[in-house]
């Protein structure tokens, strides 16, 4: 759990302008310290570990619908689009989660930011 923590950690802290404190207990990421785009859930309402983001739109559903045993729709942000992603599955693909980490910074950053990505 904390190995997988560190390296999402290590993803969101590598943007611009992004920082983390704790909020409904897990460690969340905020960008400009207002807008949250990516929530660690670590069995905070269910069995599993896993991380909540921002998504694109669509792309919750087609996530879903493709590989159900890594992405779901997380309780109370689901219904706008968020995704959530399991991280205790036998093998997490961290190139992928990064990916789905810079998306989601894409959704909530202003276009300045934006700019700004590595």
């Amino acid at each position: 759990m904390e190995a997988a923590l560190d390296r999402l950690r290590a993803l969101c802290l590598a943007l611009p302008e992004v920082t983390e404190r704790l909020s409904h207990g897990e460690p969340t990421w905020f960008v400009r310290d207002k807008k949250t785009f990516v929530m660690f859930a670590d069995h905070h309402h269910d069995d599993r570990l896993a991380f909540w983001c921002a998504a694109p739109a669509g792309a919750q559903q087609e996530l879903v619908a493709e590989a159900p045993e890594r992405f779901f729709r997380p309780p109370y942000v689901g219904h706008r689009g968020w995704l959530g992603v399991y991280l205790d599955v036998p093998e997490v693909d961290w190139a992928e989660v990064a990916e789905i980490v810079a998306d989601a910074y894409r959704q909530i950053a202003p276009k300045s930011l934006i700019a700004r990505m590595p």
